[in-house]
């Protein structure tokens, strides 16, 4: 009975090693199916960013595409988060460059053209014509970075001005609070650069020429992205899952190629 019940035992034992050894590869095999379908889904991120990056023609307007990919990551996990309607809008407020620059891009995914490029203009205490400090303060006078969503229109001080709502805690969640808007501004022209070899500054506003004030506000209100960037800040935010992202575009690349053919 004692060398039945061990050869039983031995039985189970090598039975439940065998099920054992055989789960393991199971998971293993889909742990690496896994990472096979994320390469291949960045990679093909990879390339639609850089294809769209092109069409746009962002190269030649001065937007360096790792700035355009950080800008449309966070596009599309906010899309993702149903934050966004349906249009397809993403405006890039590039501060790595000088404001003398036209470092504003307003660009429609969807019809993959650059809609407006112009000047924006910085918080006074920023920096002069290249920004190179940020807050998220009120009173600081200096700008925020990070993913805004555009707000309700309204008639202040400036006139028609958009109101933005900062999507990035301790980065720019005070927005509002500190009256972030849109708006036009007379000292966002060439002849202020002319005369002092930088635009005029704000109290932390992201500012744009009067003459385009409107055509700004109408292009980019009705809760579309804002993405003010600088490279050099120790900047992270919930909305740069590349992963995410690459699910969210890639399926909607998807999904306008079956309807064009």
């Amino acid at each position: 009975m004692k060398r039945e019940s061990v050869g039983i035992a031995m039985f189970l034992l090598v039975s439940i090693g065998i099920v054992g050894v055989s789960w393991k590869k199971v998971e293993g095999q889909q742990t690496q199916q896994e990472t096979i379908k994320k390469i291949a889904a960045d990679s093909l991120y990879s390339r639609y960013i850089d294809t769209l990056y092109h069409a746009v023609r962002l190269d030649s307007a001065g937007l360096k595409e790792e700035v355009f990919e950080k800008a449309i990551t966070g596009f599309y996990n906010m899309k993702y988060s149903g934050l966004l309607h349906s249009r397809s809008i993403l405006t890039i407020a590039d501060f790595d460059q000088e404001s003398c620059k036209k470092r504003l891009y307003i660009i429609d995914l969807e019809q993959q053209k650059l809609v407006l490029n112009t000047w924006v203009a910085h918080g006074q205490n920023s920096g002069g014509d290249k920004p190179s400090y940020f807050s998220n303060i009120p009173n600081s006078n200096q700008s925020s970075i990070g993913f805004f969503l555009t707000g309700e229109i309204y008639y202040g001080k400036h006139g028609r001005s958009l109101k933005l709502d900062g999507m990035d805690q301790g980065f720019n969640n005070n927005a509002r609070e500190r009256a972030i808007v849109v708006h036009g501004a007379d000292y966002v022209c060439q002849e202020t650069i002319n005369q002092l070899g930088r635009l005029g500054r704000s109290q932390g506003c992201p500012a744009v020429p009067v003459k385009l004030a409107n055509q700004v506000i109408n292009a980019i209100s009705d809760r579309t992205v804002l993405f003010i960037n600088n490279s050099e800040q120790a900047y992270h935010s919930a909305f740069l899952n590349e992963t995410l992202a690459a699910s969210v575009a890639l399926h909607q690349d998807e999904l306008l190629a079956a309807k064009t053919d």
